[in-house]
Protein backbone atom coordinates (compact mmCIF):
# COMPACT_ATOMS: atom_id res chain seq x y z
CA UNK A 1 0.00 0.00 0.00
CA UNK A 2 2.84 2.40 0.85
CA UNK A 3 4.42 1.86 -2.60
CA UNK A 4 1.02 2.36 -4.22
CA UNK A 5 0.51 5.70 -2.45
CA UNK A 6 4.02 6.94 -3.26
CA UNK A 7 3.59 6.07 -6.95
CA UNK A 8 0.20 7.81 -7.07
CA UNK A 9 1.58 10.98 -5.48
CA UNK A 10 4.58 11.13 -7.84
CA UNK A 11 2.45 10.35 -10.91
CA UNK A 12 -0.11 13.03 -10.05
CA UNK A 13 2.67 15.55 -9.32
CA UNK A 14 3.84 15.02 -12.91
CA UNK A 15 0.47 14.53 -14.63
CA UNK A 16 -1.60 17.35 -13.10
CA UNK A 17 0.79 20.18 -14.13
CA UNK A 18 0.83 18.77 -17.68
CA UNK A 19 -2.97 18.81 -17.74
CA UNK A 20 -2.99 22.40 -16.50
CA UNK A 21 -0.42 23.57 -19.06
CA UNK A 22 -2.07 21.78 -21.99
CA UNK A 23 -0.88 22.65 -25.50
CA UNK A 24 2.38 21.02 -26.55
CA UNK A 25 2.85 19.53 -23.08
CA UNK A 26 -0.26 17.36 -23.32
CA UNK A 27 0.52 16.58 -26.99
CA UNK A 28 3.92 15.20 -25.98
CA UNK A 29 2.58 13.38 -22.92
CA UNK A 30 -0.23 11.75 -24.93
CA UNK A 31 2.23 10.52 -27.57
CA UNK A 32 4.64 9.10 -24.96
CA UNK A 33 1.86 7.40 -23.00
CA UNK A 34 0.48 5.86 -26.20
CA UNK A 35 3.87 4.45 -27.15
CA UNK A 36 4.34 2.97 -23.67
CA UNK A 37 0.85 1.45 -23.75
CA UNK A 38 1.54 -0.08 -27.18
CA UNK A 39 4.80 -1.55 -25.89
CA UNK A 40 2.85 -3.13 -22.99
CA UNK A 41 0.63 -4.95 -25.48
CA UNK A 42 3.73 -6.30 -27.23
CA UNK A 43 5.30 -7.38 -23.94
CA UNK A 44 2.09 -9.17 -22.88
CA UNK A 45 2.14 -10.94 -26.24
CA UNK A 46 5.83 -11.82 -25.70
CA UNK A 47 6.75 -9.96 -28.86
CA UNK A 48 10.11 -8.23 -29.25
CA UNK A 49 10.15 -4.49 -28.62
CA UNK A 50 11.95 -2.53 -31.35
CA UNK A 51 11.17 -5.25 -33.86
CA UNK A 52 10.08 -4.05 -37.34
CA UNK A 53 6.41 -4.67 -36.60
CA UNK A 54 6.58 -2.70 -33.34
CA UNK A 55 8.36 0.22 -34.99
CA UNK A 56 5.73 0.41 -37.74
CA UNK A 57 2.90 0.06 -35.20
CA UNK A 58 4.54 2.83 -33.15
CA UNK A 59 4.43 5.12 -36.19
CA UNK A 60 0.79 4.10 -36.65
CA UNK A 61 -0.13 4.97 -33.07
CA UNK A 62 1.58 8.36 -33.38
CA UNK A 63 -0.37 9.11 -36.57
CA UNK A 64 -3.61 8.32 -34.73
CA UNK A 65 -2.80 10.07 -31.45
CA UNK A 66 -1.27 13.37 -32.57
CA UNK A 67 -3.58 16.36 -33.17
CA UNK A 68 -4.46 17.61 -36.64
CA UNK A 69 -2.00 20.51 -36.37
CA UNK A 70 0.88 18.04 -36.71
CA UNK A 71 -0.24 17.12 -40.23
CA UNK A 72 -0.54 20.57 -41.78
CA UNK A 73 2.74 20.01 -43.60
CA UNK A 74 1.20 17.19 -45.64
CA UNK A 75 0.26 17.89 -49.29
CA UNK A 76 -3.51 18.36 -49.84
CA UNK A 77 -3.96 14.90 -51.38
CA UNK A 78 -2.43 13.11 -48.37
CA UNK A 79 -4.25 12.92 -45.06
CA UNK A 80 -4.18 11.08 -41.73
CA UNK A 81 -6.16 8.12 -43.09
CA UNK A 82 -3.64 7.73 -45.92
CA UNK A 83 -0.75 7.58 -43.43
CA UNK A 84 -2.61 5.00 -41.36
CA UNK A 85 -3.15 2.92 -44.49
CA UNK A 86 0.57 3.12 -45.28
CA UNK A 87 1.34 1.80 -41.76
CA UNK A 88 -1.15 -1.06 -42.21
CA UNK A 89 0.27 -1.90 -45.64
CA UNK A 90 3.82 -1.97 -44.28
CA UNK A 91 2.73 -4.26 -41.45
CA UNK A 92 1.04 -6.59 -43.92
CA UNK A 93 4.18 -6.64 -46.08
CA UNK A 94 6.06 -8.05 -43.08
CA UNK A 95 4.15 -11.31 -43.51
CA UNK A 96 6.04 -11.66 -46.80
CA UNK A 97 9.48 -10.42 -45.73
CA UNK A 98 9.47 -12.58 -42.57
CA UNK A 99 8.06 -15.62 -44.40
CA UNK A 100 5.05 -15.64 -42.06
CA UNK A 101 7.10 -15.53 -38.85
CA UNK A 102 5.07 -12.36 -38.41
CA UNK A 103 1.59 -13.63 -39.18
CA UNK A 104 -1.61 -12.04 -40.38
CA UNK A 105 -2.99 -12.55 -36.86
CA UNK A 106 0.00 -10.67 -35.41
CA UNK A 107 -0.65 -7.78 -37.77
CA UNK A 108 -4.34 -7.77 -36.83
CA UNK A 109 -3.48 -7.38 -33.14
CA UNK A 110 -0.98 -4.62 -33.91
CA UNK A 111 -3.44 -2.63 -36.02
CA UNK A 112 -6.26 -3.01 -33.48
CA UNK A 113 -3.87 -1.99 -30.70
CA UNK A 114 -2.65 1.18 -32.34
CA UNK A 115 -6.20 2.22 -33.29
CA UNK A 116 -7.59 1.51 -29.80
CA UNK A 117 -4.72 3.08 -27.88
CA UNK A 118 -4.13 5.92 -30.32
CA UNK A 119 -7.78 6.98 -30.41
CA UNK A 120 -8.02 7.05 -26.62
CA UNK A 121 -4.94 9.22 -26.17
CA UNK A 122 -5.87 11.37 -29.17
CA UNK A 123 -9.00 12.40 -27.32
CA UNK A 124 -7.05 12.97 -24.10
CA UNK A 125 -5.23 15.66 -26.08
CA UNK A 126 -8.31 16.88 -27.95
CA UNK A 127 -10.54 17.22 -24.87
CA UNK A 128 -7.88 19.17 -22.98
CA UNK A 129 -6.91 21.52 -25.79
CA UNK A 130 -10.31 22.00 -27.44
CA UNK A 131 -12.97 21.51 -24.75
CA UNK A 132 -10.86 22.75 -21.85
CA UNK A 133 -9.38 21.56 -18.58
CA UNK A 134 -12.73 21.68 -16.75
CA UNK A 135 -14.31 19.26 -19.24
CA UNK A 136 -11.37 16.89 -19.05
CA UNK A 137 -11.48 16.97 -15.24
CA UNK A 138 -15.22 16.21 -15.41
CA UNK A 139 -14.45 12.99 -17.31
CA UNK A 140 -11.45 12.12 -15.14
CA UNK A 141 -13.42 12.56 -11.91
CA UNK A 142 -16.22 10.33 -13.17
CA UNK A 143 -13.75 7.57 -14.03
CA UNK A 144 -11.74 7.93 -10.80
CA UNK A 145 -14.81 8.11 -8.54
CA UNK A 146 -16.48 5.18 -10.31
CA UNK A 147 -13.35 3.11 -9.70
CA UNK A 148 -13.03 4.27 -6.08
CA UNK A 149 -16.72 3.72 -5.31
CA UNK A 150 -16.75 0.28 -6.94
CA UNK A 151 -13.72 -0.76 -4.85
CA UNK A 152 -15.00 0.61 -1.53
CA UNK A 153 -18.62 -0.49 -1.84
CA UNK A 154 -17.59 -3.81 -3.36
CA UNK A 155 -15.35 -4.59 -0.39
CA UNK A 156 -18.03 -3.70 2.16
CA UNK A 157 -21.25 -4.83 0.52
CA UNK A 158 -20.26 -6.91 -2.50
CA UNK A 159 -22.06 -10.25 -2.65
CA UNK A 160 -22.92 -10.90 -6.29
CA UNK A 161 -20.14 -11.25 -8.86
CA UNK A 162 -20.32 -8.89 -11.81
CA UNK A 163 -18.37 -10.98 -14.35
CA UNK A 164 -16.37 -13.68 -12.55
CA UNK A 165 -14.98 -15.29 -15.71
CA UNK A 166 -13.18 -12.04 -16.54
CA UNK A 167 -12.70 -10.19 -13.24
CA UNK A 168 -13.58 -12.33 -10.18
CA UNK A 169 -13.22 -9.50 -7.65
CA UNK A 170 -15.74 -7.11 -9.21
CA UNK A 171 -19.29 -7.19 -7.85
CA UNK A 172 -22.65 -5.86 -8.97
CA UNK A 173 -22.99 -3.96 -5.69
CA UNK A 174 -19.59 -2.35 -6.25
CA UNK A 175 -20.49 -1.41 -9.81
CA UNK A 176 -23.70 0.29 -8.71
CA UNK A 177 -21.90 1.98 -5.81
CA UNK A 178 -19.29 3.35 -8.21
CA UNK A 179 -21.99 4.76 -10.49
CA UNK A 180 -23.81 6.40 -7.56
CA UNK A 181 -20.62 8.02 -6.21
CA UNK A 182 -19.71 9.25 -9.71
CA UNK A 183 -23.17 10.78 -10.19
CA UNK A 184 -23.08 12.54 -6.82
CA UNK A 185 -19.67 13.96 -7.69
CA UNK A 186 -20.83 14.98 -11.17
CA UNK A 187 -23.85 16.79 -9.73
CA UNK A 188 -21.69 18.80 -7.31
CA UNK A 189 -19.13 19.53 -10.05
CA UNK A 190 -21.80 20.78 -12.46
CA UNK A 191 -23.18 23.20 -9.88
CA UNK A 192 -19.85 25.02 -9.81
CA UNK A 193 -18.53 24.32 -13.32
CA UNK A 194 -21.39 23.98 -15.85
CA UNK A 195 -20.49 22.08 -18.97
CA UNK A 196 -21.46 22.02 -22.65
CA UNK A 197 -25.07 20.98 -22.04
CA UNK A 198 -27.49 21.87 -19.25
CA UNK A 199 -27.51 20.00 -15.94
CA UNK A 200 -29.70 16.97 -16.68
CA UNK A 201 -28.27 16.10 -20.10
CA UNK A 202 -24.79 16.28 -18.54
CA UNK A 203 -25.94 13.99 -15.72
CA UNK A 204 -27.16 11.52 -18.36
CA UNK A 205 -23.75 11.73 -20.02
CA UNK A 206 -22.08 11.21 -16.62
CA UNK A 207 -24.12 8.02 -16.16
CA UNK A 208 -23.07 6.78 -19.61
CA UNK A 209 -19.41 7.60 -18.96
CA UNK A 210 -19.47 5.77 -15.61
CA UNK A 211 -20.88 2.62 -17.24
CA UNK A 212 -18.56 2.86 -20.26
CA UNK A 213 -15.57 3.35 -17.95
CA UNK A 214 -16.38 0.08 -16.20
CA UNK A 215 -16.66 -1.65 -19.57
CA UNK A 216 -13.19 -0.33 -20.43
CA UNK A 217 -11.90 -1.78 -17.18
CA UNK A 218 -13.43 -5.16 -18.00
CA UNK A 219 -11.88 -5.10 -21.49
CA UNK A 220 -8.46 -4.60 -19.92
CA UNK A 221 -9.16 -7.44 -17.47
CA UNK A 222 -10.11 -9.72 -20.38
CA UNK A 223 -6.92 -8.76 -22.22
CA UNK A 224 -4.72 -9.55 -19.22
CA UNK A 225 -6.54 -12.81 -18.52
CA UNK A 226 -6.08 -13.87 -22.14
CA UNK A 227 -2.33 -13.26 -21.98
CA UNK A 228 -2.02 -14.67 -18.46
CA UNK A 229 -0.58 -11.58 -16.77
CA UNK A 230 -1.55 -9.75 -13.57
CA UNK A 231 -0.66 -6.25 -14.80
CA UNK A 232 -0.14 -4.78 -18.25
CA UNK A 233 3.27 -3.44 -17.19
CA UNK A 234 5.52 -2.41 -14.32
CA UNK A 235 6.18 1.25 -15.04
CA UNK A 236 3.93 2.32 -12.12
CA UNK A 237 4.98 0.29 -9.06
CA UNK A 238 1.94 -0.82 -7.11
CA UNK A 239 -0.39 0.19 -9.96
CA UNK A 240 0.88 -1.82 -12.93
CA UNK A 241 1.22 -0.30 -16.38
CA UNK A 242 -0.16 2.59 -18.39
CA UNK A 243 -2.96 0.41 -19.76
CA UNK A 244 -3.93 -0.52 -16.20
CA UNK A 245 -4.37 3.17 -15.31
CA UNK A 246 -5.90 4.42 -18.57
CA UNK A 247 -8.09 1.43 -19.50
CA UNK A 248 -11.37 3.21 -18.70
CA UNK A 249 -10.31 6.52 -20.23
CA UNK A 250 -9.44 4.89 -23.56
CA UNK A 251 -13.19 4.34 -24.03
CA UNK A 252 -14.58 7.26 -22.04
CA UNK A 253 -12.72 10.15 -23.70
CA UNK A 254 -13.76 9.30 -27.30
CA UNK A 255 -17.37 9.24 -26.03
CA UNK A 256 -17.14 12.98 -25.37
CA UNK A 257 -16.63 13.41 -29.11
CA UNK A 258 -19.64 11.19 -29.91
CA UNK A 259 -21.75 13.25 -27.48
CA UNK A 260 -20.75 16.39 -29.37
CA UNK A 261 -18.78 17.95 -26.51
CA UNK A 262 -15.45 18.02 -28.35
Amino acid sequence: MKQRVITAVVALAIFIPILILGGGWIDTAGAILALIALSEVYIMRKRIILSPDFLIAALGVLVVVLPNSFFRWLPPFLGRIDLIYVAVALLLFLTVTTKNRTTFDDIGVSVLSFFYIGTGFHYLISVRNNAGLDTLMFALLIVWLTDTGAYMIGRKLGRHKLWPAISPNKTIEGSIGGIVLALITAAIYLMFLPQYYTFWPMMGIALCLSVIGQIGDLIESALKRFYGVKDSGKILPGHGGILDRFDSLLLVLPMLHLFGIV
